[in-house]
């Protein structure tokens, strides 16, 4: 058994690092810790998708959101991804400003994303409170993998224990 680094230096895995920021959990699993990063991934993405179960696709919006997609976005790629079909499937584009935006109850959308009158909305926004919770589960899930990815990164020092695994 090799002796334990002082707890003062602190081990750094850069792969773990990158590894947890494209993926939650993945940094723990390629580390050495499956089962954590596991447990970490259905943790994180549970709250993520989650949140959006709760307030649909609308609670992930870089445009409208901006400030909660910050903490969002630290969930990963899966953010990005999720905004961006957002973004492009579900929102229409005002025909007078030629902006992006949510569609009203009464408005359809054609071909080009062009909001039409008529039809059916790609999107309705939740309703106040649903689109609040949905829109914090996914921020804390964002915030909760900052600290999983820090983890990754930079692993406390634990003394292994043989007997237990």
């Amino acid at each position: 058994m090799s002796p334990d680094p002082s707890p003062s230096s602190p081990r750094f895995r850069p792969a773990s690092l990158v590894a947890a920021v494209v993926l939650p959990g993945l940094g723990h699993f390629i580390g050495g810790e499956r089962l954590r990063g596991v447990l970490i991934a259905v943790g994180v993405l549970g709250l993520f998708f989650g949140g959006m179960l709760i307030g649909g696709i609308d609670v992930i919006d870089s445009r409208e959101d901006r400030v909660w997609f910050f903490g969002q976005a630290l969930v990963g790629p899966t953010a990005f991804a999720v905004d961006w079909a957002h973004q492009t499937q579900f929102k229409v584009i005002d025909p007078a400003t030629r902006q992006l935006r949510t569609a009203y109850p009464d408005e359809g959308r054609d071909a080009g994303g062009v909001a039409t009158s008529g039809g059916t909305p790609p999107n309705i926004k939740s309703i106040n409170k649903v689109n609040d919770i949905g829109t914090l589960y996914a921020t804390i899930a964002g915030m909760l993998n900052l600290i999983c990815i820090l983890d990754a990164g930079w692993p406390p020092r634990r003394r292994h224990n043989p007997a237990v695994s």
